[in-house]
């Protein structure tokens, strides 16, 4: 079943992040390194454009993802006009100290006294927006939680050299246009548990893995071999491996998809990418034939 979540605070917040970029120089895009694509905010991007603002996205969680295919997605990033792309993890410190003077040389004009650097920072639920933030003003002003959606205003802060920096809410977008989007968001839990059904989003997850090469994971943690497994066998068989069973002696389903789910945001699988700009491009590609195919079996009318 597709994944749509779009709360209601986001409305407002979306059109108050509109009328606060009109006064920014740069927009700081924060997205979950584990899936660039499927974190990037459409209509961020939209809105963005329109205003001919330059971008920094930050492919925040670096650690919990796979280093090779984060270089990829950064030359991805990077050969878009007016984008400029850095890895990081928020609670590192010179992660950290990297991000203001790459901003700085998106927009060289406001380098002056008279002319302070004006910054909005922005992303998903839950991508780790706040870290970043208290780490760039030197204190914990926005507040910090594992649930998306914590951060409900819009905050101004100063920065040192005059410059300042906006804090915007965790931002969704209307409709999620490819469901393995809305998957891939719910497995980084970038989604609110009440929108989802665990056991389909760790299914889907336990098949990205396999699909992207990342079966010896698996087997590594669990200690089974999943070649030639589906999503629903391989979330029983870790619950046959984990002993989930509830009463009466029935598998617990529910608890051995929250175990993948556990492990896999905790970084126990190891350093992993659900998604490559190859396999962005093929999926949309599939996207799009699919829907062309659905328009040809339509029947003509006369």
């Amino acid at each position: 079943m597709p994944i749509q979540w779009f709360p209601g605070h986001m409305h407002a917040a979306r059109r108050k992040l509109e009328e606060t970029l009109a006064d920014v120089d740069v927009l700081i895009e924060v997205l979950d390194a584990r899936i660039p694509a499927a974190s990037r905010n459409p209509v961020l991007e939209a809105l963005r454009r329109s205003r001919q603002r330059p971008c920094l996205k930050l492919l925040n969680k670096a650690d919990l993802a796979d280093p090779v295919r984060t270089a990829e997605w950064i030359a991805a990033f990077e050969r878009e006009e007016g984008v400029r792309a850095l890895a990081v993890c928020a609670k590192n410190p010179a992660d950290v100290r990297r991000i203001l003077p790459a901003c700085e040389r998106l927009a060289p004009h406001r380098s002056e006294p008279t002319k302070p650097l004006r910054l909005m920072i922005a992303g998903i639920p839950n991508v780790g927006k706040s870290t970043l933030l208290n780490a760039l003003i030197g204190r914990k002003a926005a507040k910090v939680g594992d649930e998306p959606a914590v951060t409900k205003s819009v905050q101004r802060y100063d920065l040192p050299g005059l410059r300042s920096i906006t804090d915007t809410p965790g931002l969704m977008w209307p409709k999620i246009e490819f469901d393995a989007d809305g998957y891939l968001l719910a497995a980084c839990h970038a989604i609110g548990r009440n929108a989802v059904a665990e056991e389909e989003v760790a299914a889907f997850l336990a098949e990205t893995l396999i699909a992207q090469g990342y079966a010896d994971r698996l087997t590594a943690r669990y200690r089974f071999d999943p070649t030639g497994m589906n999503g629903d066998e391989i979330i029983a068989a870790i619950g046959e491996r984990r002993g989930c069973r509830r009463k009466g002696g029935e598998l617990d389903r529910e608890k051995a998809a929250n175990i993948l789910l556990q492990d896999f945001r905790e970084g126990k699988l190891g350093p992993l990418t659900l998604e490559t700009p190859a396999s962005r491009a093929a999926m949309i590609a599939a996207h799009e034939a699919a829907l062309l195919a659905e328009t040809d079996d339509q029947p003509t009318r006369r």
